[in-house]
């Protein structure tokens, strides 16, 4: 058991192998069902602030050595820096277009998405998913969602930027280019992959 700080760098999971499948199949059901609300539940050991549980969760998941990573400003603090090295052995790195994944805590302060790895044609695979933590799922401006896995449309209320929402509806024209997000609020997660189209209908 290892200290850094106030920080005990125990177990992140309570029970890692069952709380990783559940979070990795609540993960591709969220990517299968643009804007549909996934909860993971999973029970969470001394995870460092600002880090979301769901944030946590999914990094404890998905990050490994091959997942370059790069954080916001709120978010590279040396308590969360080394509490992920120790659990994933993910790589920070400072160039976000360098980034398999990006943690952003303060969505209002984020490098526009052109920053980021939009992948390529031949491997759109290469681009950065960012997970962006807001205050609620269900509450703020409106948006609606519509593209593959959803029936119709879905409805969206979150504290978006304007900026991001435009510029995630310029980033779909790339396609299959393109960056994936995750939305996080506590232990709840929505996805809003590239091929999802995001439109303000404004209202509060």
């Amino acid at each position: 058991m290892t200290m850094i700080g106030t920080v005990e760098l125990s177990a992140g999971f309570a029970d890692k192998v069952t709380s990783a499948q559940a979070t990795f199949r609540a993960v591709m059901q969220a990517m299968a069902r643009p804007g549909a609300l996934q909860r993971l539940d999973a029970e969470l050991h001394h995870v460092p602030a600002p880090l979301m549980p769901a944030t946590a969760a999914i990094a404890l998941t998905l990050f490994d050595h091959d997942t370059p990573l790069w954080l916001d400003a709120a978010t590279k603090t040396s308590v969360v820096t080394q509490w992920l090295r120790f659990h994933t052995s993910a790589p920070v790195v400072e160039a976000p277009e360098a980034a398999a994944f990006a943690l952003i805590a303060e969505p209002h302060r984020m490098p526009t998405l052109e920053c980021f790895a939009l992948g390529s044609d031949d491997y759109p695979d290469r681009s950065t998913t960012l997970i962006l933590q807001l205050e609620s799922l269900d509450e703020g401006p409106g948006f609606e969602l519509s593209g593959p896995g959803i029936r119709g449309a879905a409805a969206l209320r979150a504290p978006l930027p304007d900026s991001l929402v435009s510029q995630h509806e310029a980033d779909h024209v790339l396609f299959p280019r393109g960056i994936d997000l995750i939305l996080v609020s506590g232990p709840a997660m929505i996805a809003i992959p590239r091929t999802t189209r995001l439109v303000a209908k404004g209202g509060n």
